[in-house]
């Protein structure tokens, strides 16, 4: 017989076990349901040394509309369909008060489908800058005809059972694929070296009084992003095999004192599911498209795993930034402020005051919350 104590121990037992799967199985949930968030005392770590300021030569005077006369050979990225035009104008208005009115570098839209030019002429209106509208070619978009659909279908089904977000849908896997290996190859960005790629209804905090292109160039960076944080388990659960299947049979391309710290906690024998959160990122065209990174997305390609689970490109660029390029080609922008639901990094110190954020760097800021990967990062420069 069950006595009312071992009774309540049983149910108490459950309940803390629900709650901790659902930690480990939903970012969302645990950023709601941690204890410093519970108890208001959260706090936000100052930058740290591997996140240094960008160099005061590239900013201009607060009060000046002069701005540096060189120019990356850059773009601004966007993928959106027609219905996310709400969205859309507030990115580019954003993006355009923030930073792109003093520099005005070009805008590349792509879609699946036409643009219409309701489209057209909204987003065109919000910029001085060119803007090009692009439609993705059938073959870059599409499911493959070599993939099994049966399985494939049978794995949307079981995720979409399960609750995994987007497990059940062929449109966000085709995104995924798209961005992973077929976005640079796009026509409208053959003339381009950097892009920093932004997605409909995003938030931009701060004023960005420097050029992130050019820093990237001068300093010969190949990626930088602002938010870093494990990808969930059920969506990749064969991606690290068939990563390390690539390593293992092309060993002269991985680079020497490479991130691996931020991907692996033992050495790369396993993943620790830590990613750069691509809806925001500021990269090199030419990387995606150097021998390297092309091996890698093709040897993912023959796996499958687009399909027949539902690998993210968030994961896949970063892995591939982390092992393909030397850890000091990897960069964080903790200057620019930026939103995209449910996360956010806000700067701090002096990076929030000189960019005029209207973020609050004390609550919400994802950069040092117990699930964020950036200290990670951090580590790797100590």
């Amino acid at each position: 017989m069950i006595t009312p104590w071992r009774y309540l121990s049983l149910v108490l037992g459950l309940v803390l076990g629900l709650h901790f799967i659902l930690i480990v199985t939903h970012e969302a949930y645990g950023n709601a349901t941690s204890l410093p968030r519970l108890l208001g005392t959260s706090k936000t770590i100052p930058p740290k040394a591997s996140s240094k300021d960008v160099p005061e030569q590239y900013h201009w005077p607060d009060n000046s509309t002069f701005v540096l006369d060189r120019r990356a050979n850059a773009t601004i990225v966007m993928l959106a369909r027609n219905g996310d035009i709400q969205g859309v104008v507030k990115s580019v208005k954003q993006m355009e008060d923030r930073f792109n009115k003093r520099f005005r570098y070009p805008y590349v839209f792509l879609n699946e489908e036409p643009f219409t030019d309701q489209f057209k002429e909204r987003v065109a209106g919000l910029t001085d800058a060119l803007v090009e509208f692009g439609l993705i070619p059938p073959e870059h978009w599409h499911q493959p005809d070599w993939i099994d659909e049966e399985k494939a279908s049978a794995a949307r089904e079981t995720m979409a059972k399960n609750n995994v977000i987007y497990g059940g849908s062929l449109p966000y896997r085709n995104m995924c694929r798209f961005n992973s290996g077929f976005f640079f190859r796009h026509e409208l960005l053959a003339k381009y070296k950097y892009y920093w790629r932004v997605e409909p209804d995003v938030t931009f905090f701060c004023d960005l009084d420097f050029d992130p292109f050019l820093y990237m160039q001068d300093h010969e960076k190949v990626y930088g992003f602002t938010i870093s944080l494990p990808e969930y388990g059920e969506t990749i659960e064969t991606l690290w095999n068939t990563v390390r299947e690539f390593m293992k049979e092309n060993p002269d391309l991985i680079a020497p004192d490479n991130g691996m710290g931020f991907l692996s906690d033992d050495g790369g024998l396993t993943y620790n599911r830590c990613h750069f959160w691509s809806n925001f990122e500021i990269a090199d065209l030419d990387f995606w498209r150097g021998e390297a990174y092309m091996k890698y997305f093709e040897h993912l390609e023959k796996a499958g795993g687009f399909y027949y689970e539902r690998w993210g490109d968030a994961p896949v660029h970063s892995i591939g930034a982390a092992l393909l390029a030397p850890k000091d080609k990897l960069h964080f922008f903790h200057e620019i402020g930026y939103r995209h639901e449910p996360f956010q990094h806000c700067p701090v110190a002096e990076s929030q005051k000189r960019g005029k954020c209207w973020c609050d760097s004390q609550q919400d800021n994802f950069d040092y919350h117990w699930y964020s990967c950036l200290p990670k990062y951090d580590r790797l420069f100590e």
